[in-house]
C-alpha cells in the first residue's frame, strides 16, 4: 500500500517537473556579474541556458546547501554521541575486569570467612 502510494507520488512529481520543463524551454542568459561591474573588473562570464535548467539548478543548489548546513549544525551532537559511546565501552571493560578480580567464592562458609571485618 505504502509502496504504491510512493510510486504514485513520484509519478505525479515527475509529471509536474516535466510540465514545468516543457513550459519553460525559452533560453535565458545567466551572467556572473552585472554589466557595469563586469566592465569594471573585466570579467564578463555569461551562459545561455533554458529557463527550466536554471530553476532545477536552483532547487538542487538549495538542497545541497541545506544538507551541508545541517551536517555542520549537527556535528556537535555526533561528536558527543561518539564520545559517550567510547566512554560506555571503556566503563563496560572496566566493570568486566572488576568482576573478574572480585570473584565470589562458591561456598557460603568461605564467603563468611573472606568477608572483611568492620
Amino acid at each position: 500500500m505504502i509502496r504504491s502510494l510512493r510510486y504514485l507520488f513520484l509519478a505525479a512529481l515527475g509529471l509536474v517537473l516535466l510540465t514545468v520543463a516543457l513550459a519553460n524551454r525559452a533560453p535565458v542568459t545567466l551572467k556572473a556579474l552585472p554589466e557595469d561591474l563586469a566592465a569594471f573588473t573585466g570579467f564578463a562570464w555569461q551562459i545561455e541556458l533554458p529557463l527550466f535548467m536554471v530553476i532545477f539548478g536552483g532547487i538542487i543548489a538549495g538542497l545541497l546547501i541545506g544538507f551541508v548546513w545541517e551536517w555542520f549544525r549537527e556535528m556537535k551532537h555526533r561528536s558527543t554521541a561518539s564520545r559517550k559511546t567510547r566512554e560506555v565501552a571503556r566503563l563496560e571493560r572496566e566493570l568486566a575486569v572488576m568482576k573478574d578480580s572480585q570473584s565470589v567464592p562458591k561456598d557460603d562458609i568461605l564467603a563468611i570467612l573472606d568477608k572483611p571485618k568492620a
